[in-house]
């Protein structure tokens, strides 16, 4: 039963490790974005590349 426990803390402790390096990243990452920069709006402007086609139809 004792090894059972062991293995158990050992796993928990690797989750939690695992878990506060991801916070960690996360907290690093929003404090080194642009002001005002919301990644789930992000939308990408590909019409200033060179071979970009409109996708909209002129009617």
């Amino acid at each position: 039963m004792k090894k059972v426990l062991k293995i158990v803390g050992i796993i928990a402790a690797i989750a939690a490790v695992a878990a506060a390096i991801y916070f960690i990243i996360q907290k690093i990452k929003a404090k080194n974005a642009p002001q005002g920069y919301d990644e789930d709006n992000y939308v990408s402007c590909s019409c200033l590349d060179e071979d970009f086609v409109s996708e909209t139809v002129a009617e």
